[in-house]
């Protein structure tokens, strides 16, 4: 199975490509150097708006950002939300919380206070400023998570015990160390390394791989012991290398590689107490300006000004709202879905855009994963229906926490997602008894979450990336409708709150632009 850059990172921001890696094309832009990757700022208006109306579409992080940046440039906005909260897909479930799928069946989450699960979005990257900015602005604390644990376990084969992740990775390496080392001892490498390279490279590989004076790869104790070294006469047994054909099994790629890229790689953060802090924090700057329950219906561009048709979600009552600008925030597919008056082209390209699949299974548990296996943090990896687990990066040493027992994408998410919620959560507490032997019975108090059944979402992202032209022409303003989607930013391939954030401040920009363009035209004409 080859995977390429964008692969890997659609599926492991779901901590899911394993083994079912989705099938996504062409590489980001979301990694470059830093240099390249400055923090964008939103520019103060040349002129006050306060004439000037915008209606935003949608309460996720999307809508809020673009809300958020026009109030503060002297826009009067008003945000609608057919939901009865803010964030859209940034969702903390906490006790008492509900989870309605689209076929109408319900779980009220039955945590013990204290205790919450992100449903949606639960890290934020070191290199997404965006993001980490509003949080220094809107005074959100965060704390680090623990993306990668050594200690964690992988279990490619069902057929084959755990082990553990820093196994995994040093045998490999140490495999690799040893057939490269042979290939520079019978003269198989190009032979425009020079004899002091060749010297060079030899030792660099037995450092790196960790192998013998014999240059043969025997184990090492980055892999992990049998026996830890202890007090008196307890010596350290280093563990036997694991078979050279366990560590070619392609469900296990996605363990070997994961903090390889930026997307995934220490630090990572989460917000103290819940991802849902950062919308909340929106949500106090804007007050009265969102309107929650307000469920669009359709949008409509006119040559001065724009409407949209709202229905009262706890009345019933419809109205149309008119304003200078309309932003839409909502996922394409959403979009797709609503009576608007936009040319067939985009209409086209609107509707070209499809939903992937995502799911979640958390668990209140005792910590067994700390107090058995001193996995602090992290992800586990199987090749089951529940491949990948998330462990808490908070409340270490305490009793117990929530355990993420599932998280998966792609076609796996397809399947796992059309079965009902009780059996979701029983697949994933068979997946933690394949991991964690005579523990599954430890777990209470599952919720289970199949972003394609969740009303008003149907989805986790797009399935694929906007190409052009299509990503151009949603891009432009569509008369005095402008559209902000993470599918329309490349910071984080559409995956991430950044790319939310990064489309809707481009778009308040462009409407700030508008507006003082024209300002400037008539001052010019008047004088």
């Amino acid at each position: 199975m080859a995977l390429n850059r964008r692969e890997l990172l659609i599926g492991l921001s779901t901590l899911g490509s394993y083994p079912f890696l989705s099938t996504r094309a062409t590489a980001s832009a979301s990694a470059g150097t830093i240099a390249d990757s400055p923090t964008p700022s939103f520019p103060q208006a040349v002129t006050q708006a306060l004439d000037k109306k915008v209606i935003v579409v949608g309460a996720g992080i999307g809508g809020l950002v673009s809300a958020y940046e026009l109030q503060r440039a002297g826009f009067d906005v008003t945000v609608v939300e057919a939901r009865n909260r803010v964030g859209g897909r940034n969702w903390t479930l906490r006790r008492g919380d509900k989870v309605e799928y689209t076929d109408g069946t319900t779980q009220t989450v039955q945590f013990d206070s204290g205790f919450y699960f992100n449903a949606g979005p639960a890290r934020i990257p070191s290199h997404h400023q965006i993001m980490l900015s509003y949080c220094r602005e809107l005074g959100v604390e965060l704390e680090v998570v623990v993306n990668t644990s050594r200690n964690a376990l992988v279990r490619p084969d069902l057929a084959e015990p755990p082990f553990q992740l820093r196994q995994a990775v040093n045998d490999a390496r140490g495999y690799i160390a040893e057939l490269l080392t042979q290939s520079v001892k019978n003269d198989s490498i190009p032979q425009t390394l020079s004899k002091a390279d060749r010297k060079g490279l030899q030792d660099f590989l037995k450092i790196w791989g960790d192998l013998s004076d014999k240059q043969t790869y025997e184990g090492s104790a980055r892999s992990g012991y049998k026996v830890l070294p202890g007090a008196g006469d307890q010596l350290p047994v280093k563990r036997a290398p694991l078979p050279l054909k366990s560590l070619l099994n392609p469900a296990l790629w996605t363990a070997l590689v994961i903090d390889e890229y930026p997307e995934f790689s220490p630090t990572m953060f989460q917000p103290v107490g819940g991802m849902d802090q950062i919308p909340k924090a929106f949500h106090k700057r804007l007050g009265q300006r969102v309107r929650l329950n307000s469920e669009v219906q359709a949008i409509e561009s006119q040559e001065t000004s724009a409407s949209v048709v709202v229905k009262d979600r706890l009345t019933g009552q419809t109205s149309t709202l008119t304003a200078d600008y309309v932003v839409v925030t909502l996922p394409l597919p959403l979009l797709a879905r609503l009576q608007t008056n936009f040319s067939q082209p985009v209409k086209d390209a609107i509707a070209a855009t499809e939903f992937g699949f995502a799911n979640k299974v958390a668990w209140q548990s005792p910590r067994f994963w700390e107090t058995d296996l001193q996995i602090y943090g992290g992800l586990s990896f199987l090749n089951h229906d529940a491949y990948s687990f998330w462990y808490p990066s908070g409340g270490f040493q305490q009793p117990e926490g929530v355990l993420i027992g599932a998280y998966n994408n792609g076609e796996v998410a397809r399947r796992f997602g059309e079965k009902s919620h009780l059996e979701q959560i029983a697949l994933s507490k068979q997946a933690v008894e394949l991991l964690h032997p005579n523990r599954s019975q430890l777990l209470k108090n599952p919720v289970a979450i199949s972003w394609s059944r969740i009303p008003y979402s149907l989805g986790p992202w797009s399935s694929h990336e906007v190409k052009q032209p299509a990503y151009d022409l949603l891009n432009q303003p569509q008369g005095r409708v402008h559209l902000s989607s993470d599918s329309l930013a490349h910071s984080g391939i559409g995956i991430w709150q950044e790319s939310a954030a990064a489309s809707a401040r481009r778009v308040a920009h462009v409407i700030l632009q508008q507006v003082n363009q024209t300002a400037s035209v008539t001052q010019g004409a008047a004088a």
